[in-house]
């Protein structure tokens, strides 16, 4: 089977899952639940960079999903991830915030003592969310799930763009990502100074 072929077989069955849902087979939630958790959650923890924020983050997207089962059945995988999207990009904003207000207030975090190496990590880490959320959330979304290893089909139908669009989209995502990361580098070396 190609993967075209697997792609339209797994879309077909999402629908399935979803119109059995709505007539009450909670069995068919609990399938869709565990074929999109993972992606869902990886997507999440990716934005996030928290194993617990984007576990809570990715039961809340299933939340949505089962309080409003979709009305249109086609392409449930991208709606799940546009929710993820959506809930994650705006937890990444809040996240940065409050860091900025906290550090803004001479508040410093209480962190046990840790290797070099793991501090250098997760100020890089922290450096690259921060770049993410200056970005406009479809740019953002692009970098997140190309990096996660989605074609550009994918990123089309989850974006909701033209597929010959995807690549020009990712090339201005990953320019306006090295301008905000640079940025963050430039903001960081003169605040210390």
């Amino acid at each position: 089977m190609s993967a075209q072929e697997d792609e339209q077989l797994t879309a077909l069955s999402d629908a399935l899952l979803i119109r059995r849902f709505r007539q009450g087979d909670e069995a068919s939630f609990e399938a869709l639940f565990n074929r999109h958790y993972d992606m869902v959650y990886g997507v999440l923890f990716r934005l996030t960079g928290t194993r617990q924020e984007a576990e809570d983050l990715a039961q809340e997207v299933f939340l949505k999903l089962y309080r409003r089962p979709l009305w249109h059945e086609e392409n449930v995988a991208g709606w799940l991830y546009r929710v993820a999207l959506n809930l994650g990009y705006n937890a990444l904003r809040t996240a940065i915030r409050r860091e900025r207000r906290e550090q803004e207030a001479g508040y410093s975090a209480d962190l046990p003592p840790r290797p070099e190496d793991e501090v250098s990590l997760h100020e890089t880490q922290h450096r690259v969310r921060e770049a993410l959320a200056q970005l406009p959330p479809r740019e953002a979304w692009l970098l997140v799930l190309r990096e996660m290893g989605f074609s550009y089909r994918e990123l089309a139908d989850i974006v909701g763009v033209r597929l010959g669009s995807v690549g020009t989209l990712l090339v201005r995502a990953q320019r306006a990502f090295r301008a905000a990361y640079g940025q963050e580098e430039q903001d960081g070396s003169t605040s210390s100074a």
